[in-house]
């Protein structure tokens, strides 16, 4: 019988094909599917168990908000992982320790994963593992970083840029949101921490725009936007001069959501219009959310690309990491899906293994990034890898 016991919390799209992942790649005895709407619960360990071909995903009922209730149910897991929004998981993160449950989550708010890593000595103490911000972007993104930093010889500027994109864009903003809208907003109106000229620096979202072409997808426009570089900037700080993240879209996104953010309408401020209170954010999210919704057929794409520039066998070199992924009409699960729950479920494969220390770790560190980037390619992600040596006055 297969040794492992894990948990899952949300029964969403990334949380489903993360439990699909676990129940097919992580020697999985059970995977404990949990959500506060029992019947997505249901119809969600159906599909995993369908999918693999036995029973293995069994459905619960949890309310992520009831600690008790989640305590009792990541006790019965070796480890665990989270699909739900980000507000929750310090907490379920504290509940896990407290369970004795190895943690992972998909984060992607940065000062919430400061506060999870504070409980390092916690975790340790437990013999537990805590590794938050798995999935895409912060996740992966920074495991193809990881990866430039540990193997080029003098590694000094690291760029990435990723998208999740429709394969058939749509006028006027070209964009197909596959996750809650208030995530999409979050990208775009906060601020990111950054290292450039070998210093933290905070920037602005929706800043720094250009464009660039990548193959097959074409011509496409980057900017900042907040949390895919995570704590990276920080891990990398004594070895690089520069990490920076950008957001990928099809030309004419940009000049939309930068036109709605200049005109308030990411703000939680409430306004007094013809004396009523309305919130610009609330109004802006009702009337885009139903333009800019994936239809349930409707095909995706993400794309990762990460440069890095130094110095490898004495000679100034480029190394650029390339993934294009695509929907997968065999099991039903987009490019979005596969890369952000399956890294994550990558991360608690280790984790229930034994092969992350007990204590908190920053994602980009937790396991040698070959070892994810392997397990992916295992999966049929493909990550190409070219390697160029540049004139030395590029040095």
């Amino acid at each position: 019988m297969s040794p492992w016991t894990y948990a899952v919390l949300g029964a969403g799209r990334q949380g489903t094909a993360a439990a699909y992942d676990l129940a097919r790649h992580g020697d999985a005895r059970r995977v404990l599917l949990a959500d506060r709407d029992a019947d997505r619960a249901a119809q969600a360990a159906a599909r995993v168990n369908a999918l693999v071909g036995r029973t293995v995903a069994q459905p619960r009922t949890v309310d992520v908000t009831d600690l008790d209730a989640v305590q009792a149910l990541l006790a019965e897991a070796d480890a665990a992982l989270s699909a739900v929004p980000f507000v929750y998981n310090l907490a379920l993160t504290r509940a896990a320790v407290a369970a004795g449950t190895h943690w992972c989550d998909m984060g992607g708010h940065t000062p919430t994963v400061w506060q999870q890593l504070d409980l390092d000595a916690q975790a340790r103490a437990a013999g537990v593992s805590i590794v938050p911000d798995c999935g895409m972007g912060p996740g992966l993104i920074n495991t193809l970083g990881a990866y430039i930093v540990a193997h080029m010889d003098q590694p000094r500027h690291v760029r990435i840029y990723d998208g999740g994109l429709p394969q058939h864009p749509r006028p006027p903003w070209n964009y197909a949101l596959t996750f809650h809208i208030n995530g999409l907003t979050n990208e775009y109106a906060g601020t990111t921490v950054l290292l450039m000229d070998g210093r933290l620096v905070e920037v602005e979202g929706l800043t720094q725009y250009e464009r660039l072409t990548i193959e097959p997808v074409g011509e496409l426009e980057a900017f900042i936007t907040t949390g895919g570089a995570s704590t990276a900037p920080w891990t990398f700080q004594d070895r690089l001069q520069t990490y920076v993240n950008k957001t990928l879209r099809y030309p004419g996104h940009y000049e939309w959501f930068r036109a709605f953010k200049q005109l308030g309408l990411f703000s939680e401020e409430p306004l007094t219009v013809n004396g009523r209170e309305v919130v610009p954010r609330a109004v802006y999210h009702a009337l885009l959310e139903p333009q800019i919704r994936a239809r349930p057929d409707e095909p995706d794409l993400a794309v990762i690309r990460v440069i890095g520039e130094g110095i490898h066998q004495g000679r100034p070199a480029r190394w650029v990491l390339d993934v294009l992924d695509t929907y997968d009409p065999a099991t039903g699960f987009r490019a979005m899906e596969r890369l952000t729950g399956w890294h994550c479920a990558v991360m608690s494969i280790f984790q229930a293994r034994g092969d992350v220390p007990p204590g908190a770790h920053p994602q980009e560190i937790a396991v040698p990034p070959e070892a994810v980037l392997d397990a992916l390619r295992a999966r049929g992600i493909a990550i190409r890898e070219t390697r160029t040596f540049l004139p030395t006055e590029s040095a």
